[in-house]
């Protein structure tokens, strides 16, 4: 599956087969790469409209066909990095490791206009110290880390997959993949693991001894990774439960930063801590069943607040939640499940599979909170 925009900022692709997937993942390796330059030599300036430098570098990328690259960067970043005579377009997703590397923040950098930001960043590039880890992608900068032995650790997405699908395949026979998504931020796939029933018995027999019933509870994998520091590479064990196949997260993930010292190597370590992690996180969801709430409604909306949902997709989630299960008391397990109605929501909703994954480990917080905190009578209030 190619697309002829995928040099676009807001470029995102879905796959239901996974060759397709790895092949795609091997011909974006293949237009990308790392390259390290000094941090105070690197300045950045403003792309604007009809100006002398925006003619320059549409002709100059014109020449390759590829002239549409500085159309979105104008309608995105307005952004160029500059380094060794050389200009190339600032993709969205870098602004963020710009930031870091410039050690600025602040919810006023989006604001003001894109020459100001340009000068504030590099008067802080100029007293920069070490080097820069450029991440170039489908003729943009999708990142820029820090470039020195104690700082980023590349771990090359294509070999992460190929890795954990070469595990699976060896420790999970029966496997298949349930899909595939890629941005230019974030790149994840699942895994169902047929035939691996002995991982959710445990959490079956505890359901059915509560009078739950599901047609189906499968246990499954997610593996999310990302070249512009928003994710490490990071295994989630998850669950897909019902005709549905609606996914119940679990925390309790895997995850290996990409930090000095990480390698293929400790991520096929983190492979091999799967079987036990899976247990524990099933553990984690299992004891939800043993707390009572009694004001389900209040406490609903006390946890996801708590846990960085927005209020719209909170409500939505809660008018379900009372459709399905009214207010009376419950447990905190099926207030956990109509939270994670709101992942549900977000694919409905047609976003990508960032926003997705970034949601599932939203969720994910609540297994960890003290939910008596949130079980408290009184009027619904945000």
């Amino acid at each position: 599956m190619e697309s002829a925009r995928v040099y676009a900022d807001g470029f995102t692709s879905a796959f239901v087969k996974e060759g397709d997937f790895l092949e795609f993942l091997k011909n974006r390796e293949m237009n990308s790469r790392w390259e390290t330059k000094k941090s105070k030599k690197i300045r950045f300036v403003a792309l604007e409209e009809d100006s002398k430098l925006t003619t320059e570098m549409k002709v100059k990328y014109a020449e390759d066909g590829n002239e549409d690259i500085i159309t979105d960067t104008l309608e995105n970043t307005r952004l160029l990095l500059k380094a060794e005579d050389m200009a190339y377009p600032v993709r969205n997703c870098a602004i963020k490791t710009i930031l870091d590397r410039a050690r600025i923040s602040g919810n006023a950098l989006s604001k003001v206009e894109k020459p100001v930001l340009a000068k504030i960043l590099n008067y802080c590039l100029q007293v920069a110290s070490g080097d820069a880890l450029l991440r170039f992608s489908e003729g943009k900068i999708s990142a820029v880390h820090g470039g020195d032995s104690t700082d980023y650790a590349v771990l090359e997405i294509p070999e992460l997959f190929k890795r954990a699908i070469e595990y699976l395949n060896a420790n999970f026979p029966g496997n298949t993949f349930a899909g595939g998504s890629f941005d230019h931020s974030m790149v994840t796939a699942v895994w169902e693991l047929t035939n691996q029933d002995e991982l959710v018995e445990t959490y079956k027999k505890a359901l059915s001894e509560h009078g739950i019933r599901f047609d189906e509870v499968k246990p499954a994998l997610r593996l999310s990774s990302s070249d512009v520091g928003i994710s490490g590479a990071n295994l989630y064990p998850t669950l897909f439960v019902g005709k549905d196949h609606g996914i119940i997260t679990l925390g309790s993930p895997l995850k290996l930063e990409h930090k000095a010292g990480a390698t293929l190597e400790k991520f096929e370590t983190q492979l091999s801590l799967i079987y036990s992690q899976y247990t524990q996180a099933i553990k984690n969801l299992t004891d939800l069943l043993r707390i009572e709430i009694s004001y389900p409604v209040n406490c609903m909306a006390g946890v996801m607040k708590r846990i960085g949902i927005s209020k719209k997709l909170t409500f939505e989630a809660i008018d379900l939640f009372k459709a399905q299960n009214g207010e009376d008391p419950c447990t905190a397990h099926d207030i956990y499940y109509g939270i994670c109605e709101v992942i549900f929501m977000l694919q409905c909703d047609g976003a990508d599979g960032s926003k997705i994954a970034q949601m599932e480990e939203n969720v994910a917080r609540a297994l960890s909170v003290r939910w008596s905190e949130y079980d408290v009578p009184g009027e619904l209030k945000w």
